[in-house]
């Protein structure tokens, strides 16, 4: 998808930027390349840079409740200051990388309800920074990741819904200041024994870690996993399956849910019950990070088309 915006910098008469990418979709630690182009509008335009910033949408738990809001999470710098003549065309390349823990947007082609992730462009312009338009950019899980959900699938499961939550999982690897929860309704072989399960990846360079949750009456349980490269292209059907069992097994009692309402991970199961605990939600990180209302309606359209 290509987007063109005149830069509201200059007003009337700048210059337009359409930025275009050549992978539309990528994996987590993969690179993300297209160009930037720019076309000189009725006067010079000084541009001191041009940042590049992936986006997307969080769910952020506050004392009033729960919101949610776009969210930036990686940003580069991908020109130096410039200074474009009136009609001028110039385009910029750019290759930058996807985080690791870049949440996955799609398996196998098919969209992942819930998931709103894309690259914005940001031209800085006459002292101002012109937040542009948003180009949705698609995340196919790691062989790792995906060997999971292929066994989740051989395992019944069905697919229900996901979505990105502020904080982080205490005991793992989390860089990023959001996790992605993808959660499954139980399969008919666990039927009476919980009512679904939230899963969560945690990838690096040489690894992933997996975190499970299942939702049972009056308990959430929480079990950690990790998976390394060794065990790519293994089917993983009896992994999950052992997975799933043990955490069965070892079902906290007289501990409430979180208070998510049946989602999200247990920050109020006692330290310790289980690894990977949420912990204390740190908002200040996504002050500067909320972007303005207009920008949200113009996400949500993108992802509405």
């Amino acid at each position: 998808m290509v987007f063109k915006k005149l830069l509201g910098a200059l007003g009337v008469g700048g210059p337009t930027v359409d930025t275009v990418l050549a992978t539309p979709t990528v994996q987590p630690g993969g690179l993300i390349q297209g160009q930037v182009n720019l076309v000189g509008g009725t006067q010079e335009a000084k541009i001191s840079g041009i940042t590049l910033t992936l986006v997307a949408r969080v769910e952020i738990e506050h004392s009033e409740g729960e919101s949610d809001g776009l969210a930036s999470f990686a940003r580069y710098s991908v020109s130096p200051p410039l200074t474009l003549a009136a009609g001028e065309q110039r385009s910029i390349p750019f290759t930058v990388p996807a985080p690791y823990e870049t949440p996955v947007t799609s398996v196998a082609g098919q969209h992942l309800h819930g998931m709103s992730l894309g690259l914005r462009t940001e031209v800085e312009i006459s002292g101002a920074r012109d937040k542009g338009d948003v180009d949705p950019l698609g995340v196919e899980p790691l062989p790792l990741q995906r060997g999971v959900l292929e066994a989740f699938a051989a395992l019944g499961f069905r697919f229900h819904s996901a979505d990105l939550e502020s904080g982080r999982i205490r005991g793992t690897g989390q860089v990023l200041p959001f996790y992605q929860e993808i959660e499954y309704l139980a399969a008919p072989q666990y039927a009476g024994r919980f009512q679904a399960l939230e899963l969560t990846f945690l990838a690096s360079a040489d690894r992933v870690e997996v975190v499970l949750e299942l939702d049972r009456r009056g308990s959430d349980v929480i079990n950690h996993h990790v998976l390394d490269q060794a065990q790519v292209g293994q089917d993983l059907t009896g992994t999950v399956d052992g997975w799933i069992q043990q955490a069965m097994a070892n079902s906290p009692h007289g501990h409430g849910s979180s208070g998510h309402g049946g989602h999200g991970f247990g920050a109020g199961l006692a330290a310790g019950a289980a690894v990977g605990v949420v912990g204390g939600l740190v908002l200040e990180e996504f002050v500067d990070d909320v972007v303005e209302e207009a920008a949200e309606d113009l996400f949500e359209d993108v992802f509405e088309d």
